[in-house]
C-alpha cells in the first residue's frame, strides 16, 4: 500500500478544492456577415484582467476564472469592439459564439450565413459588385470619408479625379448613372460648387449609415429606372439594438459623430454628423498664383426604425447637407464673372413601411421629399446662377415567393418635379447684364415594373425575365423596356452569366423648359448585352472576365455649340445652340480580375479594363471618342490584417486618360482649334495610396489611429478644368488644365465607446 507524505497530500487537497471555485470561458469568433472564423482577435474578461487570442478556427479558451460576475470584451481591427456581460458560476465551463460586425456596418449579435462571400443578392444583376465593411472603409480615404470614392476602385470603374467623387463606366457618364439610395434615385447627392463645369465634389452621404453598396454595370435590374448607363444601389442601415454606442472620428480634413443605440425595446435610432477642413487639402493642391479660397461641408443624417407589430416595420430617414465657397479674402482679384461665394443645401427625407402577412409575401412603400438650392454671386455680390430643385416620391413594392424555385417582383413609382434656374452673364461699359439661361418647370415620371425569376432544382439553371413601363406628361411619351437574365453552372465552381436589357432615361427638366431645349425632346436610349464567366478558386477567391456591348441612341448633344474647324475655316458657335437628339453609339470591351475576400489573410483584387466608346452626330455628320471614353483601366486593392490590431491597406488606380473634351489639336506645344472632336487625351492617370490602422483596447472603449500617404509616388496627375475663349483669327485656343494631388500624408482617429449589452 502506497502512503503519500503529509506535505503532499496537503497540496493535491488544497488544489482540488481551488479547483472547485473556478470556471472556464471559451468559444468561437464569427464574421457577422458570412460567418466565417475569424482569427486574431483579442478576447479579454474584465476585470479578471485575463486575455488570449483566438486561433485560425476563431476559437478561444479561457480557463481558471474564479466564479463572478464579469464583461466579455471581443476585438480586432477593422471590427467593432463587442462586449457580453455574464456571469460565471463555480466550476462552470461558459461558452459564446460571437459575431464581429464589420466597421461601418450595424452592430449585430446575428450571423447571417450565405453560401459564399460573393453570393449575389440579386440573379437579375450578372455584373453586380458588392462592397463589405471593411473595404469600404478602408477605400473611402481618410482626406474626405466618401463613400463613393470607394466605389471608384472597384473593378472596371474609371476615374481619374481626384477632386471629384463622380465616376463613369464603360464610357457612360455619371449622368447616366443612378445612385439609388433605399431604392429612391437621388437627383444630385453632393457637396459642391453647383453650375461650375470642373468643380470638385464629396458625396452627402456619411458611409458609417449606409449597410451596403451594390453596382450593377450592365443590363442591370429592371426596378432601378431613368438611367442608362448603370446603377449604384445603396441602403442605410438602422442602428443597434444591443446598446448605446458611440463613435467619434476626426482627421486633419474632417470630424464626424455616430451614435446609436435600442429605441425601446422594439426599435433602433441612429444619429450621424460630419463637417470637413477641406482648407488643408487646397493650400497643398493650389498654386502660389491662384486666389486663395476655403471650400467647407456639414451634413447629419438621422434614422429612426420601429416594429410596429411582428408584421409592421416603419423607419423615417432624415438628411440634411450643405456646402459653401468663399473667396471674399481675394475680391480684388476677380473678375467681374468670377465666382466669389456659392452656397448649396439639400435635404432628403424617406418615410417607409414595410409589411409581412404571411411567409412568401412582403409587401413596401415609401414616400420621400428632396429639395436643392444653391446661390452663386460675383465680387458685387450679384446673382451669377441660382436654381432650386424639388421633388415627391411615392413608390410601392412587393415580392412574392411563389415557390422555393419561383419569385415574382413588381412595383409602381410616381415622382413629381419641379426645377428652374437661370445664369447671368455681366459687362461694366456700358454697364449690362446678360441672361445666358432662363427655365423652370414641373413635371411628373410615373412608371412600374414586374419581373419573375425561375430557378431548378440546385440553382443550376437560373433565370429572370421582366419589363419596366415610364411616361413622363412634360413630353407625353411612354417607353416599354425589357430585361433577361440567364446563369448556368457549368461546372463546379464555374457559372455562366448573360444579361439583356433595355433602358430609358428622359431629359432633365431644365432642357425640357428653356429655349435651347424643348419638350419634343425624346427620352435617352440604350441596349445592354453581357456575357461572364466565372470560375471559383476556393472558397474565397474568384476569377472572373466579362464581356459588354452597350448600344446607345438618341443622346442628347448640342451639335453646334463649341467652336471648331469645318473645312479649315474657324467657326463660331451661335449664342444658344439648341439641344438635340441627335447622337447614336456604343459602348464594348471587356473586364477582367481576381478577387479573394477573407477575414483572416489577404483580401483585395487586381482588374483590369479595356472598353471603346464611340459616338456619332447625325446632324453635324460628325463622329467621335465619348467624352469618358478611356481604353485601359487598372484597379488593384489589398487588405492585410498584420496583428490582431494592426491593418495595411494599398489601393494603386490607373488610367490611360479621357479626351479633353471639345475640337482641339496640339502644334508647337499649343492648343488650336481642329475638325475633329476629342482627338487629345489628358496624360495617363496613376495614383498609389496606402493606409495603415492601429487599434488600442481599453477596458470601456477603443481608439483607432489611421494613417494615410495619398499617392505616395508623388506623381503629377492633371484634369481638364475648362475651355477658356479662343482667337477668332489664329484659333489659338485657351484651356485650363489643372494639378491634381501631390503626396499629401494625413492621420485620423477613431474613438468608439459601447455599453455593454
Amino acid at each position: 500500500m502506497l502512503v503519500m507524505p503529509a506535505p503532499l497530500l496537503l497540496l493535491t487537497a488544497l488544489t482540488a478544492c481551488l479547483a472547485q471555485g473556478v470556471g472556464e470561458v471559451r468559444g468561437v469568433v464569427l464574421d457577422a456577415r458570412g460567418g466565417e472564423p475569424v482569427a486574431q482577435v483579442q478576447v479579454q474578461v474584465l476585470p479578471a484582467a485575463v486575455r488570449t487570442l483566438s486561433d485560425q478556427k476563431g476559437r478561444f479558451v479561457l480557463p481558471a476564472i474564479p466564479a463572478g460576475e464579469y464583461e466579455l470584451h471581443v476585438s480586432t481591427v477593422g471590427y467593432r469592439l463587442l462586449k457580453k456581460a455574464f456571469t460565471l458560476a463555480e466550476g462552470e465551463t461558459k461558452d459564446f459564439e460571437v459575431a464581429l460586425s464589420q466597421d461601418s456596418l450595424r452592430q449585430t449579435d446575428s450571423i447571417e450565413v450565405t453560401a459564399g462571400p460573393y453570393e449575389l443578392a440579386r440573379d437579375d444583376s450578372p455584373s453586380q459588385l458588392t462592397l463589405a465593411g471593411t473595404e469600404a472603409k478602408n477605400l473611402a480615404s481618410v482626406l474626405a470619408d466618401d463613400p463613393l470614392r470607394a466605389v471608384q476602385s472597384l473593378p472596371g470603374v474609371a476615374s481619374n479625379d481626384d477632386f471629384d467623387s463622380r465616376f463613369s463606366l464603360r464610357g457612360a457618364g455619371y449622368s447616366r448613372l443612378g445612385l439609388y439610395l433605399d431604392d429612391v434615385l437621388l437627383h444630385s447627392p453632393f457637396h459642391m460648387v453647383a453650375g461650375e463645369t470642373a468643380t470638385g465634389t464629396v458625396t452627402a452621404l456619411n458611409g458609417d449609415a449606409l449597410d451596403n453598396l451594390s453596382l450593377h454595370s450592365g443590363a442591370f435590374p429592371v426596378r432601378y429606372g431613368d438611367r442608362t448607363g448603370g446603377a449604384l444601389a445603396a441602403e442605410t442601415r438602422e442602428g443597434t439594438r444591443l446598446g448605446p454606442s458611440l463613435r467619434a472620428t476626426a482627421s486633419a480634413s474632417n470630424a464626424g459623430l455616430l451614435a446609436e443605440g435600442p429605441l425601446g425595446r422594439r426599435g433602433a435610432w441612429l444619429a450621424a454628423a460630419r463637417k470637413s477642413y477641406l482648407q488643408y487639402i487646397i493650400r497643398r493642391t493650389a498654386s502660389a498664383s491662384d486666389p486663395s479660397f476655403a471650400f467647407g461641408i456639414l451634413d447629419g443624417q438621422t434614422k429612426l426604425a420601429y416594429d410596429v407589430t411582428g408584421r409592421h416595420h416603419v423607419s423615417l430617414c432624415l438628411s440634411d447637407g450643405y456646402s459653401d465657397l468663399d473667396r471674399t479674402s481675394s475680391a480684388g482679384a476677380l473678375g467681374i464673372n468670377s465666382l466669389m461665394t456659392s452656397g448649396y443645401h439639400l435635404s432628403l427625407a424617406n418615410l417607409g413601411w414595410r409589411y409581412t402577412p404571411g411567409e412568401r409575401l412582403l409587401v413596401s412603400s415609401r414616400a420621400a421629399y428632396m429639395r436643392e438650392r444653391f446661390t452663386n454671386q460675383n465680387r458685387e455680390w450679384l446673382d451669377l446662377e441660382a436654381g432650386h430643385y424639388g421633388e415627391w416620391v411615392w413608390q410601392s413594392q412587393f415580392t412574392w415567393v411563389q415557390t422555393p424555385h419561383s419569385t415574382m417582383e413588381g412595383g409602381l413609382a410616381v415622382r413629381a418635379i419641379r426645377d428652374s434656374g437661370f445664369e447671368n452673364r455681366y459687362q461694366f461699359n456700358p454697364a449690362a447684364v446678360q441672361r445666358l439661361e432662363d427655365y423652370g418647370g414641373r413635371g411628373r415620371r410615373s412608371g412600374g415594373y414586374v419581373s419573375q425569376a425561375w430557378s431548378t432544382p440546385g440553382g443550376a439553371f437560373r433565370g429572370v425575365v421582366g419589363a419596366r413601363w415610364d411616361r413622363h406628361t412634360a413630353n407625353r411619351i411612354q417607353a416599354v423596356s425589357p430585361h433577361a437574365s440567364l446563369a448556368v453552372r457549368i461546372a463546379p465552381g464555374a457559372e455562366f452569366r448573360l444579361g439583356w436589357g433595355q433602358y430609358v432615361q428622359y431629359p432633365e427638366l431644365r432642357w425640357l423648359f428653356t429655349a435651347a431645349g424643348g419638350r419634343h425632346l425624346l427620352p435617352e436610349r440604350s441596349n445592354h448585352l453581357v456575357a461572364s464567366i466565372e470560375q471559383r478558386l476556393g472558397q474565397r477567391t474568384r476569377l472572373r472576365a466579362e464581356f459588354y456591348e452597350r448600344e446607345d441612341r438618341d443622346l442628347l448633344f448640342r451639335p453646334f455649340y463649341e467652336p471648331r474647324l469645318i473645312r479649315g475655316k474657324i467657326f463660331s458657335p451661335p449664342a444658344g445652340a439648341p439641344v438635340r437628339n441627335s447622337v447614336r453609339g456604343y459602348g464594348r470591351g471587356f473586364e477582367v480580375f481576381l478577387q479573394r475576400r477573407s477575414a483572416n489573410s489577404l483580401s483585395g483584387w487586381v482588374s483590369y479594363a479595356y472598353g471603346r466608346a464611340r459616338l456619332r452626330d447625325g446632324e453635324a455628320g460628325i463622329a467621335f471618342p465619348a467624352d469618358e471614353d478611356q481604353r485601359h483601366t487598372v484597379n488593384a486593392f489589398g487588405n492585410y490584417r498584420v496583428r490582431a490590431t494592426v491593418n495595411l491597406s494599398l489601393k494603386w488606380l490607373y488610367g490611360s486618360g479621357y479626351p479633353l473634351p471639345g475640337f482641339y489639336r496640339i502644334q508647337d506645344g499649343r492648343y488650336y482649334l481642329a475638325e475633329d472632336r476629342n482627338r487629345v487625351k489628358v496624360d495617363t492617370f496613376q495614383r498609389v495610396d496606402v493606409r495603415l490602422n492601429k487599434a488600442y483596447v481599453f477596458r470601456r472603449w477603443k481608439l483607432t489611429l489611421y494613417a494615410e500617404a495619398v499617392n505616395v509616388f508623388n506623381r503629377a496627375n492633371y484634369r481638364f478644368s475648362s475651355f477658356d475663349g479662343f482667337n477668332a483669327r489664329t484659333g489659338r485656343v485657351s484651356l485650363s488644365v489643372t494639378k491634381m494631388f501631390p503626396i499629401i500624408p494625413s492621420a485620423g482617429l477613431v474613438f468608439e465607446f459601447q455599453q455593454r449589452g
